[in-house]
This record gives C-alpha cells, sequence and structure tokens, in this order.
C-alpha cells in the first residue's frame, strides 16, 4: 500500500477531515447569522465567507479559532487531492473535488490574512477586478462567463438539492433529518449563487463593474427586493441548514 492509500486509511486523517468539515460548517452558521442580521436591519459584517471569518475574530479566543479553521480548511484541501490523485473516481467526480479543493483553499487563506490582520473586503476586490476587466477589450465577455460559470455551480447545488446527491459523500446510513438539511442547505446554496451569476451577467451589460459582487452583493440585493427581508430570513435559515449538514457530513464523511 502507498503512503498515501495509508494516510487515506489512518484514523487521524478521518479526525483531521472531521475537524475540516466542522470548521467549514462554522463558517456557513456565521454566514447565515450574518444574514439574519441583515434582514432585520442590524449593522453586521459584510455578508460574505471573509465577513464570516472577521466575525469569529472578533469573539473570544477569536486568533486561536481562526488557526483551527483554517488549517481544517486547509486539511480539506488535502483530502481532495488524494482524493483526485489516487480516489478510484469519474471524471465529473474529480472536477467536482478539484472545485472543491479550490473553494477549501481559498477560505483557508481568507482565514489566515483575518487571522494575522490582512483580511479586506472581498467584495471591494472582486469589484475592482471587475471593473479592470472591462477596461479591456475582452472584459465584458470574461465576465459574463464568469456569471455562467457561477450559474452552472448554482445549477449543479440546486440538483443535488433535488435528487439528493449530496447522500453520494456520506458513509452509512442516512437519516431523514440529514437529507432534510442537506436538500434545504444546498438548494439556499444554489438561489445565493444564481443571484451572484445573474449580478456578474448583469455588471457585463449594463456596463457597471459596481454591480458585480460576491455573497454579499447577493444577499443586499435580496434585501432590497420586496419582500427581501422575509426572503433573506428564509435564506439565511437555508444557509443555517447547510452549516448544520456539514457537522453531520463531518461525523459520516465518505473518503
Amino acid at each position: 500500500m502507498s503512503t498515501a492509500q495509508e494516510v487515506r486509511h489512518s484514523r487521524a486523517y478521518e479526525m483531521a477531515i472531521t475537524l475540516g468539515l466542522v470548521a467549514y460548517g462554522l463558517v456557513y452558521l456565521l454566514v447565515a447569522w450574518i444574514a439574519l442580521q441583515l434582514a432585520f436591519g442590524k449593522p453586521a459584517p459584510e455578508a460574505s465567507q471573509q465577513g464570516a471569518l472577521q466575525e469569529l475574530a472578533q469573539t473570544p479566543l477569536g486568533g486561536v479559532l481562526l488557526w483551527i479553521v483554517a488549517a481544517g480548511l486547509f486539511v480539506l484541501v488535502v483530502w481532495r487531492v488524494l482524493e483526485v490523485g489516487w480516489g478510484h473516481l469519474g471524471l465529473q467526480k474529480r472536477l467536482s473535488s478539484t472545485g472543491r479543493g479550490i473553494v477549501y483553499i481559498v477560505l483557508g487563506v481568507s482565514a489566515v490574512k483575518v487571522a494575522v490582520g490582512a483580511g479586506g473586503s472581498s467584495t471591494g476586490t472582486q469589484r475592482t477586478l471587475s471593473a479592470r476587466l472591462m477596461a479591456h477589450p475582452a472584459g465584458r465577455v470574461l465576465i459574463v462567463g464568469v456569471g455562467v460559470v457561477i450559474i452552472g455551480i448554482a445549477c449543479y447545488q440546486l440538483y443535488k438539492a433535488i435528487t439528493k446527491k449530496f447522500t453520494d459523500d456520506l458513509a452509512g446510513g442516512v437519516s431523514d433529518v440529514t437529507i432534510l438539511l442537506g436538500r434545504i442547505g444546498y438548494a439556499a446554496k444554489g438561489l445565493a449563487f444564481l443571484v451572484v451569476g445573474g449580478l456578474f451577467g448583469w455588471a457585463a451589460i449594463s456596463y457597471e463593474p459596481q454591480k458585480a459582487g460576491g455573497l454579499d452583493t447577493a444577499l443586499h440585493t435580496i434585501k432590497d427586493q420586496p419582500f427581501g427581508a422575509a426572503l433573506l430570513t428564509v435564506l439565511a435559515a437555508g444557509i443555517a441548514c447547510f452549516g448544520l449538514y456539514c457537522f453531520i457530513w463531518s461525523r459520516n464523511a465518505r473518503h
């Protein structure tokens, strides 16, 4: 058995994955909490994963917790690398694992930046990047392309919610509560990504880079709609469900 295979079957590796998924779930619970504050019109940090990490930094032992979260997320990157390199996966699963690994490493790097006091606004960064892209002849096409990719990710999240495809990630029996949390959570993520992708497309079409943004911009856009506060409250509850699902996933992860 190779060293990589030995690592994948070790108890320490299983415990590290558990820690990583708990950290991932915690980030989404904090995003849900920030979105709920936004829905009720209370002052809140940026409603994104970056804002969630900054919110965590303000808690007692926040610095320590951020390093733990970062370590957990980097473990998830290793998990996906080993899965892609040594797991018996089809092309679709490899692409999915690669995408997840990229998400984990971006969040892990963000956690480290916040821990050392270098974290800024992800929304501002995205808008600045959009403005720079629009300065180039093919920039608007690229931004539309980004929007299409994000909408594709959104559709895949909704597909997982509808078909219960997420249960492929779980080992052992799956309870009705787990399925309910997963379906609601993935549906909420899918809807949020749909809004993000739509905003990127609209920013390119209207030539207004300030309209492009991530999760924070999407949630503010929802808040500004008729019955926006109610819609945002429902979406926050859905995002919280995904965070709780991650806790269950951490105990039953298939690897």
